[in-house]
């Protein structure tokens, strides 16, 4: 193991934490070079770290890109970068050699920053602040650092199983900046044992109030939130439940979709938005799933599965010649996709939980609140449902629907492959090509970046 294998994991956050930070920061970024650009030391130079949007508040989007809520045209294809192509068909050889990959360095570039800020509460604070605005910082930073490491071990560690999980290869666990810490890859209970551990940590620091203003910054309710999808993804259903419940009990605010403009390419405004409890989105970089991409087309299945009284039809998508359609904009209130956290996913969440508990008609009326506010006035009747397994089975189905392009589905082909009845081999018909992705395929796992392999010399994925 090299001592600076952690270089390498940072090494864009190193190579542009001043074109980065410097908008936002500047004040301790433009000291002398001979001090140490890395140590912040004071509250309003943490906070101005953590509100540091374009490196904080992007997460992943190969998950989504491997997922099977939409195909592309061949031109469109052939056109992408290469991990965006060769993610698009499951391929062997995902990178081909090429490093720097965003989908992994992002995330640990966030650790980093979250690492900064909390080992500067600890050691180097020049100033005194109150202990409301200290545990803002400290809840910040761990609700940063769990969600980065939660994004992570959805793509670069294999689908959580509480029986092998003690023995299954998790990701790297940083817990300090200091980057002369070898990397080493943890089990994948240890690092869900960190990720869950440092959100109820941050879920008692943070304020309880959503700061709506500022939905970059997470609140005690995000916290809930990104708990209560975390739980989901590991098959942890009461907790999943109680947590999405915990939020649901104080906020629970849900959009019609009646008071929107259905013709607009952005029908979804940030003002119009009060569902949305933690923003952060796909990376402007990304080309496929962006919003008015006329060459990524919305899965025909998917779009079928949506009645003409729906309103999510018009609302996310915009319509071409004949059936096709693509994405129009997002809870991001732009065209770029939203990945955080909403009222709506919480909704699912509780449904879902309340009918794999058997309980029937709390989790149906949860559902029929929700599709109230999305259909046209007056025509949602309700789901006829006779049983919590049927109730289910309508459930998953619209928690596609809802949620598609939000990131969610990768993790969740992950957990639903598990089941009896619920897996499914993903197609993909291209460039006169078929390609296909088997249930529980190794392939739902990605391989991590060969230039990180090369200097860290850290297990590499089977694939």
């Amino acid at each position: 193991m090299k001592k600076l294998s952690f270089i390498r994991i940072f090494l864009p956050t190193l190579l542009a934490i001043g074109l980065l930070v410097s908008g936002c920061a500047k004040h301790f970024l433009d000291k002398d070079p001979s001090t140490n650009l890395l140590q912040p030391t004071t509250a309003s130079d943490f906070q101005e770290l953590l509100d540091n949007t374009i490196v904080m508040n992007i997460t992943p989007e190969l998950g989504e890109v491997s997922a099977d809520n939409y195909y592309l045209l061949y031109s469109t294809w052939t056109d992408m970068s290469t991990k965006d192509y060769n993610a698009y068909i499951w391929a062997q050889d995902l990178y081909e050699g090429q490093g720097l990959v965003a989908d992994w360095d992002n995330p640990y570039s966030q650790v980093f920053y979250a690492n900064v800020v909390l080992q500067g509460l600890g050691n180097n604070m020049t100033d005194t602040i109150s202990t409301a605005q200290w545990n803002m910082l400290e809840g910040e930073a761990l609700f940063t650092r769990a969600y980065a490491f939660f994004n992570i071990a959805e793509l670069f560690a294999a689908p959580y199983d509480s029986a092998t999980a003690h023995a299954t290869m998790g990701i790297p666990i940083r817990t300090s900046p200091d980057i002369t810490v070898p990397s080493t890859r943890t089990t994948l209970d240890t690092t869900y044992s960190q990720i869950l551990g440092d959100l109820r940590t941050a879920s008692v620091l943070l304020p309880a109030i959503i700061p709506v203003n500022n939905l970059n910054r997470p609140s005690r309710m995000a916290a809930q939130a990104l708990l209560a999808r975390i739980y989901l993804s590991v098959g942890d259903y009461t907790d999943a439940g109680l947590y999405a419940d915990s939020v649901l009990q104080r906020y629970s605010k849900l959009v019609d979709y009646n008071s929107l403009d259905t013709f607009s390419i952005l029908p979804i405004r940030e003002n119009n938005m009060p569902e949305v409890l933690y923003q952060s989105n796909f990376p402007i970089s990304g080309v496929v799933l962006q919003g008015i991409c006329t060459g990524c087309l919305i899965d025909t299945t998917l779009i079928d599965s949506y009645d003409s009284n729906d309103l999510r039809l018009k609302v996310y998508y915009q319509q071409l010649a004949g059936n096709s359609y693509f994405l129009k904009g997002s809870y991001a209130g732009t065209i770029f996709p939203f990945s955080g956290l909403a009222t709506d996913e919480l909704y699912l969440i509780r449904a879902e939980c309340y009918a794999r508990a058997g309980q029937l008609t709390p989790a149906v009326n949860d559902l029929d609140t929700l599709l109230t506010h999305r259909w046209r006035s007056g025509t949602f009747t309700g789901y006829a449902i006779g049983s919590a397994p049927e109730a289910l089975d309508t459930i998953l189905l619209e928690r596609r629907k809802e949620l598609a392009f939000r990131g969610i589905r990768w993790s969740d082909l992950r957990r639903l492959n598990k089941e009896a009845g619920r897996a499914v081999t993903l197609t993909r018909n291209i460039g006169g090509m078929m390609y296909t992705l088997p249930p529980n395929s190794d392939f739902y796992t990605l391989p991590i970046p060969p230039d990180v392999i090369n200097d860290t010399h850290m297990q590499q994925n089977p694939r």
